[in-house]
């Protein structure tokens, strides 16, 4: 018997080596029967018989059938001759229709790879093209017959070359992919080849070839090793950019390049601003730098000047009763006329005077009835914070940091009422560091690489937890029953009855359809002669390339689509690949997907118990020991939890900050004269009483915006009190202080007593309160729902504070006063001490080290020169360094230390080889009915050269500029495809109750031989509006298939919205961007994509019929949140300049229009908040939202350090400016430091033990910045300004003196004539004579001390501080 084999064997291959290669002969004709070496494909693989015998001439239907397939071969009736049957060309047809439905974007593709399989099975010199390699006997219908089982092809390479240019370009709009990827086999898009592909077709294993072919590419010329008489095929191929003999018109752009219109330069991003040849802001740095030292050194050289020159001229007697100071400043010693006094000056005076008197009044009246007032304070308190039993709290990200108008909520909007908003997305990205990768020698790909992660156990280890979280299920309160994934889960394909295997979730078990039997199947292949085994990883390596495919090309024949009938792109199975190298991938990606309800429909809290029960799974799994992988993870609910779990994790550290700042103020506003009275000089509970007002601003604040339905929010809770807590207490320290350094006037009452302090130190404190107040008025002008609700709680928090302080603390104060003076013990008020208080103001220890010490070295000519220069220098550095300040809010920094987000991030950005989806979204107004429409749109042959869909395709060839990695996706061109009657997709049922309705393609030919459209002459198919309406929503419920991929259901079906009328009112097409990894890529991807859909939409309003008003724009569902990048700066100088404003209007006002004061004030608090910005620079501090809250904190705080000192130069009296600026450092700036500066700083460090990094970054490190920034400036730098360019003496001060003086000096006057009369009454009259050195008993008050008591009691009320 294996004689007989061999027999025949040796006989068979002499005929087949013996065949003639003749002109007009055939190499075999007709079907006899099936490949009984080819199993499992997609079409019946029949195979013709072997018959050399001349081509036939063909006539009647045969003709005609052969005109329909291939025209090609068409020479006219009775001169066509050919090599095939009826039945060969049916089956050619059918075969063809499945091809061409991937590549009928591009006529000339289509009519190529049409053209070859002509060529080889109809051709009337077949013999000559091909040489038959293998028969077998095959027995059909009883006969047996010797059929072709195996042949070699032999082409020109000049043919197969441009056949193959014409098709390597061909995009599958559904995935933005390329058709050749799915036809090329292990090679995928880039690898592919001419020979890789037609070896690709000839395979018997990819399901479509009945047999194997064995295409031979022949260079023209080249005979050496052909056999006798054959002719290698050199017909002419079409360009992709050529229209066809049959009316086709070239492909189009996004199919083919050379169709592709000569595109302008691309104009590249503007680079870094330079000058000179280098950084162009260091240059402006420097440039300032040097005018401002000049500057001031020449100022100083011409003060020097003028100072000799009125030296010589006191010399000469020139300038008698006038000086000089060190600054040439007119220092007035002569009596001043009142005609030398200026308005300005008269205004001056008659502000500090009226709000002096008016406040003296306020406090002693305030002083006199505690009680009441304290009664009265509580209840306006709690009416106000009543409003808190109704609080909102905002934690949901978008409502926090984008405004409800702002372009972005509003295309968020648009986007979720027309199309569902986008899914929610639980993930978990998984590593297996360490283990080893292998080598795997396929029959199919060759040797492949396999990384340690992609192997058989792993895979299955992940497939049991994907197992275990498709079964979870939970008792749901919301829907009174069991729940389970799916009844949340996204469903594309059926998402109105959806089942567990219709949930999207994309994994790389995916592609065995989570089948353990699948992932174990193993098969015997043969293939050029070599049989091995093909098992799970020659699927998974084919199905990695070619994602699409209904089945792979091994003898597995398995699908490669997911379980729930859609595809699993490369990139959302694996990770951290290089070159679509995929088998070299080190991490797996599993992402489920959850539809996105609204936050009032019941099921987004059953989406919302899912998630939870998810993250338990995880967790749990990530603890076992048993756990190969090393993986992140993460749920939608996970941002917001974890923000909301590190805000109340670090609530104790703000509490603890607080209770220092409380327990430093209640022990520093004690005056301790001695040990016995420390519990009745103590202020302990005058500080909790500071604290208590502070709060009870602060909840006053909130529970009237929570009465109007202002919501407020966690940032508001963190950062008002803080705010508050600073000017609070600055205000606090100066009128105790104050208290504290007064001796009460001889029978003054303890009220009148505070009232006159409180007349004293009140303006200054309404200065810096109302400044603050205006400035977050202002501040709430921003656009910015975070900054806005900040900006109008702090600044009503201040004004309440201010009311507070001006009532409930000066009852407060009073009443502390009057235990004091009873020498009553703090919180023991019942004991007594024996010491009396001593009959002296209280200095206590910084006034004298700051009057003896600090206050002189400061001001000391050589050290002001010193700090002017530094703090130019200063300046200058952080103006450089805030040119180069980072925008943005990378949402890591979100996160506490330890979260597991933040390796979620890492694993993101690490393994992740696209970004996010970006919709381009059009409105209402645009015809997609009519054929203009339709062009302007689509991207295949006939359309548009910039249409929407090529302007898109554009921007994805210079990535780094669009941040566009993948074309976007055109139900257009799917559409327009699925209606050619090319395909099988669309057809009309012929007979039955459906006679003339949509028919799917699975369904007979025989059922349904009507085409949905005829062939177009010019080959360019557009529907017309009847027909685009009618057939529409079918293309878009018709699921993909074999048969049909361009099926809309699923990709589609929610991409597309109409009205009532059938009107297309809103449409998507997706694209992705590329890799996007911090803030800066993200707001950059979206300003580049709204660039492009602005030059879309210009575009497209030009087509004929679109309305003035429609748009095209760009949707990503991180946009709400990168959109405040774009405006921030703009947004941010606005709302500082807004609060700088009111700084130098109410200093101005408040000082009586004195100019001078209130522009060096601006100066310091500009220069603290451009160093601010600097030093941010230097610490990796970005600027965002977050950072402007601060920032509009720092110009409140800096208040607080400026305002006091400057209006307390601005009063002083003493005769040179830099005497005074030594007062005022003295006096005030030993009040700020220890009102301010040590209030904040113990507080703020306290904060550097949060676990947020928000907190430690924008609260620890932003506001130590800005607390030493604002001291350094408050008390260094703003002293020794005022000593070079403060304001001169107010003449209306110094002529009230004066005049007081003369009043004082007539009154000693007449009260010593008086007393001289007395004196003679009295000798005459009196009869005992008394010793003249004796000293008789008189009254206290002499003359000379009512005139020194009138001088000082003037001058406590002018120049207090």
């Amino acid at each position: 018997m294996n004689r007989v084999a061999a027999l025949i064997t040796f006989l068979t291959f002499m005929v087949l080596s013996e065949a003639q290669h003749e002109p007009g002969y055939c190499s075999f004709y007709e079907e006899c029967g099936h490949n009984p070496s080819v199993g499992g494909t997609l079409l019946p693989p029949i195979v013709p018989c072997l018959d050399y015998s001349r081509a036939r001439a063909l006539r009647g239907k045969h003709y005609m059938k052969l005109k329909e397939v291939c025209p090609v071969l068409d020479r006219g009736e009775g001169n066509t001759f050919a090599c095939c049957s009826m039945k060969q060309l049916s089956s050619l047809e059918m075969s063809l229709t499945l091809s061409k439905a991937v590549l009928v974007r591009c006529p000339s593709c289509a009519e190529n790879f049409a053209h070859l399989h002509c060529i080889n099975t109809c051709s009337p010199n077949q013999s000559q093209t091909v040489k038959v390699t293998k028969v077998m006997n095959v027995t059909s219908s009883n006969t047996t017959n010797e059929v072709v089982v195996g042949y070699q092809a032999f082409l020109s390479t000049t043919f197969a070359d441009v056949s193959f240019q014409s098709c390597k370009n061909v995009r599958i709009p559904a995935t933005g992919g390329f058709a050749i990827a799915t036809m090329c086999g292990r090679y995928g898009a880039k690898l592919c080849t001419p020979q890789r592909w037609y070896d690709f077709q000839g395979d018997s294993s990819n399901g479509l070839a009945p047999l194997d072919i064995d295409f031979q590419l022949v260079q023209p010329g080249d005979t050496e090793g052909l056999p006798a008489g054959v002719i290698p095929y050199a017909g002419r191929a079409l360009r992709c950019n050529e229209t066809t003999p049959s009316g086709g018109q070239d492909c189009s752009c996004q199919d083919c390049q050379e169709s592709c219109p000569r595109m302008p330069p691309i104009d590249l991003p503007p680079g870094p601003f330079r000058l000179l040849g280098t950084d162009g802001f260091l240059v402006i740095a420097i440039l300032l730098l040097c005018f401002l030292l000049f500057s001031f050194i020449f100022y100083l050289l011409v003060a020097y000047l003028v100072r000799s020159k009125k030296r010589k001229d006191e010399e000469k007697g020139k300038t008698k009763g006038k000086g000089k100071d060190q600054n040439s400043n007119d220092v007035n010693q002569q009596l001043i006329d009142p005609s030398e006094v200026t308005c300005a000056e008269k205004n001056s005076l008659a502000a500090q005077a009226f709000l002096s008197l008016k406040f003296r009044y306020w406090g002693t009246l305030m002083a006199t009835y505690p009680l009441t007032v304290l009664l009265l304070a509580a209840a306006v308190v709690a009416v106000f914070s009543a409003g808190l039993k109704d609080i909102e709290l905002t934690t949901d990200p978008v409502e926090l940091w984008s405004a409800t108008n702002s372009r972005a909520r509003q295309e968020k909007e648009f986007h979720d009422t027309y199309f569902d908003p986008f899914f929610r997305t639980n993930q978990l990205i998984l590593t297996a560091p360490g283990r080893k990768g292998h080598i795997y020698d396929s029959l199919l790909f060759g040797k492949q690489n396999f990384s340690g992660i992609i192997s058989k156990d792993l895979i299955i280890e992940l497939m049991g937890l994907q197992s275990r979280i498709q079964n979870i299920e939970f008792w749901s309160e919301d829907l009174n029953r069991t729940a389970n994934l799916k009844d949340v889960c996204f469903a594309p394909l059926n998402p109105n009855n959806a089942s567990l295997t219709d949930c999207a979730v994309n994994s790389l078990p995916q592609y065995f359809q989570n089948s353990l039997d699948n992932l174990n199947a193993k098969a015997n292949m043969t293939e050029l002669g070599v049989t091995k085994e093909v098992d799970w990883r020659d699927h998974l390596i084919y199905c990695l390339g070619s994602p699409l495919s209904f089945k792979d090309i091994t003898a597995l024949g398995l699908s490669c689509m997911a379980d729930y009938g859609a595809p699993v792109f490369s990139f959302l199975a694996v990770g951290g690949y290089k070159n679509d190298d995929f088998t070299k991938a080190e991490a797996l990606i599993m992402t489920f997907s959850l539809n996105n309800y609204a936050r009032d429909n019941p099921k987004y809290k059953v989406a919302m118990q899912w998630e939870t029960e998810f993250l338990k799974i995880v967790q749990d799994y990530q603890k076992s020991p048993t756990a190969n992988f090393t993986f992140a993870y993460m749920a939608e609910r996970s941002l917001e939890d974890e923000i909301n779990r590190t805000t109340s994790e670090d609530i104790p550290i703000f509490m603890i900050s607080y209770a220092v700042i409380f327990v430093y103020i209640a022990v520093a506003l004690g005056e301790y004269s001695s040990l016995k009275r420390i519990l009745v000089d103590s202020k302990f509970l005058v500080g909790l009483g500071g604290i208590m007002v502070v709060g009870c601003s602060v909840l006053a604040s909130m529970g009237f915006y929570s009465w109007i339905g202002i919501p407020s929010s966690l940032v508001i809770l963190q950062v008002v009190p803080f705010l508050v807590l600073a000017v609070g207490a600055d205000n606090i320290f100066i009128f105790v202080l104050e208290y504290q350094r007064d001796l009460r006037l001889p029978g003054e009452k303890r009220e009148e007593q505070i009232g006159r302090v409180l007349g004293n130190v009140a303006p200054s404190m309404l200065l810096c309160s109302l400044s603050e107040s205006v400035c977050f008025f202002l501040g709430a002008l921003s656009t910015m729902p975070a900054v806005k609700t900040f900006a109008l709680y702090a600044a009503l928090a201040v004004v309440m504070d201010f009311v507070l302080q001006m009532t409930a603390f000066v009852a407060l104060l009073s009443l502390d006063a009057r235990r004091q003076d009873n020498n009553r013990c703090e919180l023991l008020c019942c004991v007594t001490v024996s010491t009396k208080r001593p009959n002296k103001p209280n200095e206590g220890f910084l006034l004298p080290l700051m009057r003896k010490y600090y206050a002189p070295f400061l001001l000391h000519s050589f050290t002001r020169f010193i700090v002017m220069v530094v703090f130019i220098f200063v300046l200058c550095g952080s103006v450089f360094l805030m040119f180069n300040v980072t925008v943005g809010l990378d949402q890591e920094l979100a996160m506490p230390q330890g979260s597991y987000m933040l390796d979620y991030f890492k694993y993101l950005y690490k393994y992740f080889e696209v970004g996010v989806p970006v919709y381009f979204v059009t409105k209402k107004g645009y015809d997609f009915t009519a054929v203009k429409g339709m062009n302007g749109v689509c991207s295949s042959v006939g359309c548009d050269q910039f249409s929407l869909t090529q302007k898109i395709n554009y921007a994805t060839n210079h990535p780094e500029l669009s941040y566009l990695a993948i074309p976007a996706n055109s139900w257009v061109d799917d559409f327009i495809d699925w209606l050619n009657p090319g395909s099988r997709c669309c057809r009309l049922y012929a007979f039955g109750p459906n006679a003339g309705k949509f028919c799917p393609a699975s369904e007979s030919a025989l059922i349904c031989p009507k085409k949905c459209m005829s062939t177009p002459p010019d080959g360019v198919l557009r529907p017309t509006k009847e027909e685009f309406n009618r057939f529409l929503p079918d293309f878009l419920g018709n699921r993909p298939d074999l048969k049909c991929p361009k099926g809309g259901l699923g990709a589609y079906d929610k991409a597309v919205v109409m009205d009532e009328k059938g009107e297309i009112i809103a449409s998507r097409f997706m694209a992705y961007h590329t890799p996007l990894t911090n803030s800066q890529g993200f707001t950059a991807a979206l300003q580049m994509s709204r660039e492009l859909a602005h030059n879309i939409t210009m575009g497209m309003r030009q087509i004929e019929g679109t309305s003035p008003d429609f748009e095209v724009f760009p949707y990503t569902v991180t946009n709400v949140f990168y959109e405040q990048y774009l405006t921030i700066v703009p947004e941010g100088l606005f709302n500082i300049s807004l609060c700088l404003l009111p700084t130098f209007v109410v200093c101005c006002l408040l000082l009586g229009l004195d100019l001078r004061s209130g522009l060096l004030n601006l100066i310091t608090i500009i220069m603290i908040t451009v160093d601010t910005v600097g030093v941010m620079t230097l610490w990796g501090i970005h600027y965002n939202a977050v950072a402007l809250i601060n920032l509009v904190t720092a110009v409140g705080i800096s208040v607080e350090f400026v305002s006091h000192m400057t209006r307390s130069f601005a009063l002083s009296t003493k005769p040179t400016h830099v005497e005074r600026a030594k007062e005022a450092t003295a006096n005030m700036g030993s009040a700020v430091f220890a009102g301010v500066a040590m209030t904040n700083l113990p507080g703020i460090l306290v904060l550097a033990f949060a676990k947020a990094q928000l907190i430690q970054i924008f609260f620890f490190r932003l506001n130590l910045v800005i607390t030493l920034l604002g001291m350094a400036h408050g008390l260094i730098f703003l002293p020794v300004l005022l000593s070079y360019f403060g304001p001169g003496v107010n003449k209306a001060v110094l002529l009230q003196l004066q005049q007081d003086k003369a009043k004082a000096a007539k009154e000693l006057e007449r009260r010593n004539n008086m007393m001289h009369v007395y004196e003679n009454l009295s000798f005459e009259s009196s009869e005992i004579k008394q010793d003249p050195d004796s000293n008789p008993t008189k009254d206290t008050t002499s003359p000379s001390q009512i005139e020194e008591n009138q001088k000082e009691e003037k001058e406590e009320r002018i120049d207090s501080f």
